[in-house]
């Protein structure tokens, strides 16, 4: 245990110093202005209309208006903005016989800026990863597939990493009335109206380094280079259509992809009260695979997400459901649940998950079904300040797996997988 610790201690110190010092100078003007507004009115108004702006999750989407939200406020000029961002050094342990090791680093700085120009809102924003320093194959992660390192062949028990530009979007929104208002959104890369906000940016996975095993059933579209969203929202309902880019981001992770609009999604949100965030969405996503590019699909959700403030803290579950149907091709579902529980330094969490598989196995008489394979995961981290307006965090999850009685002789009957990691957090 103790090399175990200690190698996780040097991997932070080789992935994290960069990314601080990098942090460090980006939030320095940020930060001086901040110093009077760091308890500033959390209830002004979202970048899309009349509403808190705790509401605004990732892309479009809405999280519950008692949500938290990490990062630095402040103002420069007219524009108020606001930094976040995270560093992880990771050794992942992945059992059985289709498991691996790694040590790696998964990390993403973002930065956001609205103003009011006139009668309209405008907001930008930009989200950036170091993750493609891990390499094109990513991590190991039992169950996980999607996408390919080399364009040739599929990623399979791996979790693929994020490109450098993981967003560059702007929106304009305009008052119609009380409460009422329309709003475009423009990204490249962005993220169409289409499932529950992006597992990074849901508190319920806040302490969780892992992708969901049902990522590519809810929100994998949330990186697509090309997305045009417009919508109406009045007091706690949005409706919106998105026209973007289907394909996944190809395995060049530096560059930027070509950009199309080739696919289309509607989403219906709605908010009843303060803890609670319900959606309805569906897509017709154009050749999302490269190596499958006759294959079309189109893609149901449906998600809840309920956050109940404590004092101090939160409580925040998300329940998810989504539904592939795949011309020519199969029909597959999965469903998500996913809890976090902080309070004061600790951080308890759990992520259940279940999803239809054909594509963990290549070749033989295995490759031609659809396996429900099934994942536990349990975990804790432990955070403190380390300085001004920087959390460290420790922290350790396990990993169980149900699977059918045909992949047992590829994954071993009861494999367990675990990960240890650090985590640098700007607060």
């Amino acid at each position: 245990m103790r090399p175990i610790i200690g190698n996780v201690a040097r991997r932070c110190r080789q992935y994290a110093t960069g990314l601080a010092l990098l942090l460090g100078t980006l939030t320095a003007q940020t930060a001086i202005a901040a110093d009077n507004r760091h308890d500033m009115d959390m209830a002004s108004s979202g970048r899309l209309g009349d509403y808190s702006m705790m509401r605004d999750a990732s892309g479009t989407s809405w999280q519950p208006d008692s949500a938290p939200m990490d990062g630095i406020h402040g103002q420069l000029g007219n524009w108020s903005t606001m930094l976040h961002g995270y560093v992880y050094a990771i050794t992942d342990h992945q059992g059985g016989p289709r498991g691996a090791q790694l040590d790696f680093s998964e990390s993403m700085l973002m930065l956001m800026a609205q103003r009011n120009a006139g009668a309209a809102r405008v907001a930008l924003r930009a989200m950036l990863s170091l993750d493609p320093l891990m390499g094109k194959r990513g991590y190991p992660l039992l169950l996980q597939t999607g996408e390919s390192a080399d364009g040739l062949t599929p990623l399979i028990d791996r979790q693929h990493p994020h490109d450098l530009f993981m967003e560059l979007a702007a929106s304009v929104s305009l008052p119609l009335g009380e409460r009422t208002s329309a709003f475009v959104y423009a990204g490249y890369p962005g993220e169409p109206a289409l499932g529950p906000p992006t597992f990074m940016h849901r508190f319920s996975a806040y302490a969780n380094p892992e992708a969901p095993i049902s990522h590519h059933w809810l929100d994998s579209t949330h990186a697509s280079y090309g997305v045009f969203t417009t919508g109406l929202l009045q007091g706690q309902w949005k409706g919106e259509l998105s026209a973007f880019n289907g394909r996944e981001p190809d395995p060049s992770r530096w560059n930027l992809d070509p950009l199309r609009l080739d696919s289309w999604s509607g989403r219906l949100s709605w908010n009843p009260r303060d803890s609670l965030a319900l959606q309805l969405s569906y897509g017709a996503i154009h050749s999302p695979e490269a190596l499958e590019p006759d294959v079309n699909v189109r893609r149901y959700t449906v998600s809840a997400v309920f956050d109940q403030a404590l004092s101090p803290g939160h409580w925040q579950t998300t329940l998810a459901w989504g539904q592939n149907r795949a011309s020519p091709g199969s029909t597959s579902a999965a469903w998500l649940l996913e809890s976090t529980l902080g309070y004061v330094h600790h951080n308890f969490y759990a992520r259940a998950e279940s999803a239809d598989k054909n594509e963990l196995v290549v070749s033989g008489p295995l490759s031609e079904h659809l396996y429900t394979v099934s994942k536990l995961s349990v975990g804790y981290l432990y955070e403190f300040r380390v300085a001004r307006r920087l959390n460290l965090g420790l922290g350790a999850l396990v990993s169980t797996y149900a699977l059918p009685r045909a992949l047992v002789a590829e994954y071993g009957k009861r494999p367990t997988s675990y990960m240890l990691y650090t985590r640098l957090n700007l607060q």
